[in-house]
């Protein structure tokens, strides 16, 4: 079974309560781990491995696993990190299940989003406004990196991260299930969030935006109305804005 490493004390707290996850290995110093257990009890974590260090030691124990899993190194926060299984990304069959089951039913589509900051950030806001699913293309997967736990701040343990193949067939296939599909996009002339029950907001990538291939098969584009002389946000901010109008106006029109 494949490992990833979480970085980040919330992420690894929402990890090890994950009860789909298993073969935990905790390394932390005996301090950390004091404070960590004022958040989770660890003996009740069936098959947790608790491995004590100084400092200097997990960073390098760090270091050589992320050298391992081919991932750029960068200092471990709280010198804590977790060894674990790997958790597959949910595929389309399990979303369209979860879209038959449910009469209100909101998500997200990322477009291109290369950034794994970005990602991070539109995880945990996608939690915290109770968002159904996430999903993006299969490329995507390799944003799923020790930065990305850390930043989504174990987000990932709570909302699906689904994966597909070609995003315009898959978008075409949501809208034969009567999902609402909006892009977000600063060239749009339109400001007016439509309303139902079962939406999706389709974000593109920063620099470029949204894909001619996915503009056209969308429902309607809209932007948001800048007040000032910045015409543009960054799309985890953009991201949280427009989950915020999704959430407020999630009724039938």
């Amino acid at each position: 079974m494949a490992q990833e490493i979480i970085v980040g004390i919330h992420s690894i707290v929402e990890a090890l309560n994950n009860p789909e996850r298993s073969g935990h290995k905790l390394f932390t110093t005996k301090e950390n781990k004091g404070e960590l257990t004022k958040k989770i009890n660890l003996n009740n974590i069936s098959g947790l491995d608790v491995s004590e260090h100084k400092p200097h030691d997990i960073q390098e124990e760090a270091k050589k696993l992320y050298k391992e899993m081919d991932f750029h190194f960068s200092r471990v926060p709280a010198n804590t990190f977790l060894l674990t299984e790997r958790l597959e990304l949910k595929n389309l069959t399990f979303l369209y299940n979860l879209i038959d089951s449910k009469e209100d039913f909101k998500m997200l589509i990322l477009d291109q989003i290369t950034d794994v900051h970005n990602l991070g950030a539109i995880m945990r806001s996608a939690s915290f406004y109770g968002i159904d699913a996430v999903l993006l293309s299969r490329k995507g997967d390799i944003l799923r990196t020790p930065t990305f736990h850390r930043i989504s701040s174990g987000a990932y343990e709570h909302v699906p991260l689904i994966n597909c193949g070609s995003l315009p067939k898959t978008i075409n296939k949501l809208k034969e299930k009567n999902i609402l599909m909006q892009g977000f996009s600063e060239h749009s002339e339109d400001t007016n969030f439509s309303k139902t029950n079962k939406m999706a907001l389709v974000l593109g990538a920063e620099d470029v935006g949204l894909s001619n291939a996915i503009t056209r098969i969308l429902d309607k584009t809209i932007k948001l109305e800048p007040r000032g002389n910045i015409q543009s946000l960054n799309v985890s901010v953009a991201a949280a804005i427009a989950m915020e109008k999704m959430i407020s106006n999630n009724a039938s029109s």
